[in-house]
């Protein structure tokens, strides 16, 4: 299954870039599941989600928390807590 992963301010800054597509093995089922095998990639990804407190998710367009299932997403973004003004 690929997967369109769009990537944010710190997270996009430490990765190195603002999107890839992915194929995870089939036993990544959940965006901390997800986040865990991409942050074993190490670099700029175990920098990027070294601290899962302050990472969030959405699944096509839509946020959800880190038990998520990833089954049929086209697209995930991952980024740090947003705050306005």
């Amino acid at each position: 299954m690929a997967i369109e992963i769009l990537y944010f301010a710190r997270v996009r800054e430490a990765i190195g870039r603002s999107r890839e597509t992915v194929s995870p093995p089939a036993d990544i089922v959940t965006v901390a599941d997800l986040v865990d095998w991409l942050s074993a990639r190490g670099g700029g990804y175990a920098e990027a989600f070294g601290d899962r407190a302050r990472l969030r998710a959405a699944i096509d367009q839509a946020f959800v928390g880190a038990d998520a299932a990833i089954a049929g997403a086209r697209e995930i973004a991952l980024f740090p807590p947003v705050t306005g003004g």
